[in-house]
């Protein structure tokens, strides 16, 4: 019975995620438009600690991102300091025992440029991945669970060539209530990457 229920949930996520990936190809094959704003592509190392249920679990993650124009992926009138990000990453706890941890998400990203300096342009972000996580907190019913993360951060310039990222996001895993069992886990990450 479980096995089914976790089967399901799998369909599921990977269906969400597939089409996370593949609605932002499919945007950029149509667009042409010699004046938009460039696509950017970075990786990034995330850092986590977990702060409830308990303090107990840490983990690092390495991941690899995309920005797009809002408006190119989405059709629509948009803000010109919003970005859509795409976000893969994957890595271990290094608390407890080594255990296996993967997520896919997007994110909207709001550069806010009125505090902007000329080494450093600070944002907001939030968005929302699916992860997978070998470990499980008493109560937690799935494996594969939603990871809704908000935070705020700043790109800065250190010199010549491609500028760095550094972020402080609230990290949430939960499964939305698709088990009986949701215990959530919250934890503070701290991101640290640089765009190619």
């Amino acid at each position: 019975m479980v096995l089914k229920a976790d089967r399901r949930r799998i369909r599921w996520l990977v269906v969400c995620l597939l089409l996370m990936i593949y609605c932002p190809q499919t945007a950029m094959a149509a667009d042409d438009d010699p004046n938009a704003v460039p696509d950017r592509y970075g990786l990034q190392v995330i850092l986590g600690n977990t702060y409830d249920p308990d303090s107990g679990i840490g983990f690092a993650l390495l991941s690899g991102f995309a920005l797009f124009d809002y408006d190119k992926i989405w059709p629509h009138a948009a803000p010109e300091a919003l970005r859509f990000k795409v976000e893969a990453s994957a890595g271990t706890t290094w608390t407890k025992r080594k255990e296996f941890m993967a997520s896919a998400g997007i994110f909207a990203l709001y550069y806010l440029d009125g505090l902007a300096g000329r080494r450093h342009r600070p944002y907001l972000e939030a968005g929302v991945s699916g992860i997978y996580t070998d470990w499980r907190v008493d109560g937690q019913g799935s494996n594969f669970n939603f990871n809704p993360q908000a935070g705020i951060g700043t790109e800065f310039s250190l010199g010549p060539g491609p500028p760095f990222l550094a972020a402080l996001r609230l990290h949430h895993i939960s499964n939305a209530e698709l088990d009986s069992d949701n215990r959530g886990v919250n934890s503070v990450v701290f991101v640290l990457g640089r765009f190619f």
